[in-house]
């Protein structure tokens, strides 16, 4: 097929298709009990998520309920603020994004309200994407990135990246154990289905290695994407999307999926919200296909409904974490692991960067 018929093609499938998920709302019942409430306050990441969403979820289904989406940018880690919420009764937020972290602390402390549907009702989620408690709409992938213009042999995993003879050049750790010791663990040879529980004195080991051979250790996504956009470093672990907005804005680079590590974002309505059906009726929106293509379009971020890709072209599709190239190289990281050893683990991590 003409690839430029292809794209049109699929245009034309994504306009019907979020036809079709406009009308799932359409019925009078669901529009009777949305008309209850006139507008919802959503949290979002901010930055460039607030166009992106809105484009994808809040002006389409304000325009076809009528209830006004009024979207605020969110703390790194709302699960305070969102505790407070609840307990004070003060509904500032009628729906939020959460981590896989954030979705399990606020479930165990009964502060979620169910979300009103399972995946028997969208059943091209990812299945880890629902619980009866949160939707995740985006994945997000740790991985390795370098530069094209620098490395000549192109590194193909974790154990590339500590090969300092094969892979020569400036290399770049997130200052932090997450993610940080997984990839020590890989690089020593460690299957990624075996990976958790990890062993954190391996990691460290492996660690020792490399350590003072890391020119810089980022301590935030913006940074990262500097650091392989301006050549700063030659190779750098980061989060996919962040390099794919220094390869799209020229940076002779590229992304090594094989030993992701990926994880979910979605969203969570507080417990006793005042317009909680409002708000499952919205987030039943989020659940579909075609909405979720649409952000694609400007943010690189995988969706969780993966027959979003039926309406995304394959050029965007292999910059994408959830895609069929690259999904199935990567793993889920466990938030139970870091649930219980986060705090241990930072303490040991900062104390060995001074060591």
């Amino acid at each position: 097929m003409n690839k430029d018929k292809k794209y049109l093609d699929r245009r034309s499938l994504l306009k019907a298709g979020a036809g079709a998920g406009l009308a799932v709302l359409a019925t009078p019942a669901i529009i009777g009990r949305a008309r209850a409430a006139t507008q919802l306050t959503v949290a979002d990441p901010g930055g460039p998520f607030g166009p992106a969403y809105r484009k994808a979820f809040y002006d389409p289904f304000e325009q076809k309920t009528g209830i006004r989406i009024v979207n605020v940018a969110r703390e790194a880690e709302p699960t305070a603020q969102f505790k407070a919420i609840v307990e004070t009764g003060s509904y500032t937020w009628d729906v939020c994004t959460l981590t896989l972290s954030a979705r399990d602390i606020l479930t165990k402390e009964g502060l979620l309200e169910p979300i009103g549907f399972s995946h028997s009702d969208v059943p091209s989620l990812m299945p880890l994407a629902i619980s009866p408690f949160w939707l995740g709409v985006d994945v997000y992938a740790a991985v390795l990135a370098y530069r094209t213009d620098r490395i000549k042999k192109a590194p193909e995993s974790w154990a590339d990246f500590w090969d300092l003879e094969q892979f020569p050049g400036r290399r770049s750790l997130r200052k932090n154990p997450i993610d940080t010791l997984e990839e020590a663990l890989l690089a020593d040879g460690v299957p990624l289905e075996k990976l958790y529980p990890l062993d954190a004195d391996r990691a460290f080991k492996k660690l020792d290695q490399i350590k003072s051979h890391i020119d810089v250790w980022w301590t935030g996504g913006a940074q990262s994407t500097q650091l392989l956009q301006s050549g700063e470093v030659d190779m750098i672990a980061g989060w996919s999307a962040r390099f794919q907005a220094a390869i799209d804005g020229g940076a002779p680079a590229k992304i090594v999926w094989n030993q992701g590590l990926y994880s979910i974002e979605g969203w969570g309505i507080p417990k006793g919200c005042p317009r909680a059906e409002a708000a499952r009726q919205f987030v039943r929106f989020c659940a579909e296909a075609a909405q979720q293509a649409i952000f694609t379009e400007t943010l690189a971020y995988g969706p969780t409904n993966l027959s979003a890709y039926d309406f995304i072209p394959d050029e965007r599709a292999a910059h994408l974490p959830t895609s069929p190239w690259n999904l199935g190289q990567m793993t889920i990281a466990n938030e139970d692991w870091w649930s219980a050893n986060r705090s241990a683990m930072t303490e040991r991590f900062n104390s060995w960067l001074l060591s």
